[in-house]
């Protein structure tokens, strides 16, 4: 991305809100260019919980479309997900 000259964050620290409280320490895998949530995995199948988890991101910021990319799987396009609020 740096040699396309694609604007991305990587590990970028967000607060989630609960019940009033702002909870730190939680981090996105990948941002491009402030539009895109790029959560990476390497599992053998992905579950509810990592959908859960992006949703989770995708509504904490302002950001509506995330990626969810699994890299233990044969073909990369057997492990994305793409998730739209």
């Amino acid at each position: 991305m740096e040699l396309r000259k694609i604007p991305f964050a990587c590990q970028k620290e967000i607060r989630v809100p609960y019940k009033g409280v702002k909870i730190e320490g939680q981090r996105l895998d990948l941002v491009v260019n402030d539009v895109i949530v790029v959560e990476l995995k390497a599992v053998e199948t992905l579950l509810p919980i990592h959908e859960a988890q992006l949703l989770s991101y995708l509504k904490t910021t302002t950001i509506r479309v995330g990626l969810l990319m699994n890299f233990n799987v044969k073909l990369l396009k057997d492990g994305m997900r793409r998730i739209v609020l």
